[in-house]
Order: C-alpha cells, then structure tokens, then sequence
C-alpha cells in the first residue's frame, strides 16, 4: 500500500536515509562491543577471580553469555510473571512438585507460557484470516486456538505433576516400610534414609531422588525441622506431608522415631485398604454404562431377533 500511495521514486530517500541509520548503528554497535571487551578484560586482568579465569578468557565470555541469556529470560517473562508473594510461592511450589526445583523455573515457565501465547496467536492468524470475513467465526477460531495455545503449558506442567506424586504415592509404602525396618534394627534416620536410596534407587528414583535431597540437606547443617517440612511441601503428596509432620513431632518431643513411623505405615496401610475397597465398590457402578450402550444391544438383537422375523413372516403370510 505505501508503495502504491507514494511510488518507489518517492521510496528511494527513504530507504537510503533507513540504510545510512542502519550502517551507524551497526558501526556504534561494533565499537561499543569493542569497548566493552576491553573494560572487560582490563577488569578481569585488574581483579582476577583465579588464574585460570585469565588464561582461559572464553570462560568469562560464557558466563557473559549466560548472564545474558537470563537476562532475556528475565525480559520475555515478566509480562507473565507473579505479582504478589503468595502467587509467586505457589508457583514455585508447584514446579517443585513437578520437579523442577530451580530459582530459574519461574521465569522460564512464564516465557514459554508467553512464546506459546504468541504461538497459537500467529497459528490462528495464517489459519483463520486469509480468503475469509470478518466475523464472529474468525474471532472465535482465533481467541480459542489463541488460549489453547496460552494454556498448553499448564496443562503440560499438571500432567507431570500429577504423574510424579501419583509415582511418589505408589512408592512411598515400600519406602516407608524399609525405612521402619532400618530405624528399628538400630540406624539413624539419617543412615535409614541412605540406606532407602541405595535399595530403591533403581525402581522408584522419584521419592529416592527425594529423600537423596533432604539428606543432602541435613548432612548440609540445616535443622532437621526444615528438611522435613521442605520434603513435604516439595512433594505434594498428602502422604509425605503426615510423615514429616509426624517426624517433627517426635524429633521436637523426644519420642521414638521408630514407633512414629511404624504408626505411619500402618495407617497409610490402612488407607491404602479403603481406597482399593472404595475403588471395587465403584466397578459396578462404572460398569453399568458400558453395559447399557454397548453390551445389552447385542444381546437384546441375538436374543429378540429372531423372534422378530418369525412374527414378521407370519404377519406377511396371513395378509
């Protein structure tokens, strides 16, 4: 349209103005690097963190690379991100129980959040706008494909959350009752949750790889307190978090660490029981539909059909 408006005669100053900003910009650029480089240097050569950091300077250009590549992260995801405390918590709490549990999760949550945003918005603009009308049908494909763009990654983010506690909760019994095993034959609760990781680390590496964290944590220096409450909350899983409750207590009252986690396994047990009671008692009722729509037709057509055409024949022959 400009070029028809205007005329490519009139475009040429233009252009030629656009090229001149262009090529200084691109000539300030390239000497301000060069600046750059060298303060750089003279710094790292003035106060050097080791000498491999001067020997080998393309350590320092990674780091720079790094820095600004968070920093990008950073840029594109704060749109997206968090306001308040509480929603910035429960964010990271649910990354954690998902697993990831860096600084850095956030943000780049909130910018693949914002990528895939605008994404499904240019989907929908080459499926929806080209050889079509204006109307209420163009809006709408392009504000549905537009959100289900914006809500993949959390439906992405609630799919792995929920496999790795479901993971956590079909693990946690045999966990807990060799980790009963261990506290009662005379380990510590730091040597049972060792011992734990190395027997199980093969078949359940979600709660060992867990359990590997808080030990590191507690050989660490931090409280035992702590440790116990962050498993919990790091988790999700209703499961851990009555365990550490019950571990705190019993750390914070003197009582028998032992007995606490036996009364723990018996209960989850027990629990365990009523829920795959629970779930028998609800196969009848899951089966009627499945029955009604798919197994009684056939068998209403094999038993009254032929029936059926023997009344049928004998209606004709009569008339």
């Amino acid at each position: 349209m400009m070029f028809a408006a205007f005329g490519i005669e009139d475009m040429i100053p233009l252009l030629v103005f656009g090229g001149i900003v262009a090529g200084i910009w691109a000539l300030m650029s390239l000497i301000s690097n060069r600046n750059s480089q060298a303060v750089d240097r003279l710094n790292r050569l003035s106060r050097p963190q080791s000498l491999a950091d001067i020997e080998d300077p393309t350590k320092a250009a990674e780091t720079g690379g790094f820095e600004a590549m968070t920093d990008a992260v950073k840029l594109i995801s704060q749109p997206l991100m968090p306001q308040t405390e509480t929603e910035q918590n429960e964010l990271k709490n649910s990354l954690a129980n998902a697993g990831f549990r860096s600084e850095a999760a956030p943000m780049v949550y909130s910018g693949i959040r914002l990528v895939c945003l605008a994404v499904g918005f240019l989907i929908s603009l080459a499926v929806f706008v080209p050889g079509r009308p204006f109307g209420f049908k163009m809006v709408a494909g392009i504000v549905i494909v537009t959100s289900i763009g914006f809500y993949i990654p959390s439906i992405i983010l609630w799919y792995l959350r929920s496999a790795r506690q479901q993971e956590i909760f079909l693990t946690l019994p045999d966990a807990l009752d060799l980790l009963v095993v261990c506290v009662e034959s005379g380990l510590g609760l730091d040597a049972a949750m060792r011992k734990v990781c190395d027997e199980m680390g093969e078949h359940a590496k979600v709660i060992t790889e867990e359990l590997s964290l808080a030990n590191f944590q507690l050989q660490m220096g931090r409280p035992r307190r702590e440790v116990l409450h962050d498993l919990g909350v790091r988790t999700g899983v209703d499961d851990v978090k009555s365990l550490a409750a019950i571990l705190i207590q019993a750390d914070r009252f003197g009582s028998s660490i032992a007995q606490a986690l036996r009364v723990q396994s018996d209960s989850m047990r027990t629990r365990r029981k009523q829920m795959a009671e629970e779930q028998a008692a609800m196969t009848a009722v899951q089966l009627l539909f499945p029955l009604i729509l798919f197994i009684f037709p056939g068998i209403f057509v094999v038993l009254v059909g032929p029936a059926a055409i023997n009344i049928m024949e004998n209606l004709l022959v009569q008339r």
